[in-house]
């Protein structure tokens, strides 16, 4: 039986190396500020409330103070969303 040609491969030859690009971030200095400000304003806010036994920040909103204070500490997480 007659022997078959044995084809030759091409050698592998990697593909070119992409050059990285450099990633844009945009200036945003204005968000840790806000959001620790946040934060500190929300733990502020729960403070006052229980050590003046609920008659500061807002007397008229009663128990409603710590919603309002986890408000600022959930707004904080929110701002913290655009760190970069």
């Amino acid at each position: 039986m007659p022997k078959s040609r044995i084809r030759k491969k091409a050698d592998f030859t990697p593909p070119p190396a992409k050059q990285a690009q450099a990633i844009r971030l945009t200036n945003r200095a204005w968000v840790a500020p806000v959001m620790l400000a946040m934060f500190l304003i929300g733990l502020a806010w729960i403070v006052v409330f229980y050590v003046t036994d609920g008659s500061l920040p807002l007397d008229s909103l009663d128990n409603w103070n710590i919603v309002v204070g986890f408000g600022f500490i959930a707004a904080g997480f929110g701002v913290s969303t655009q760190w970069k």
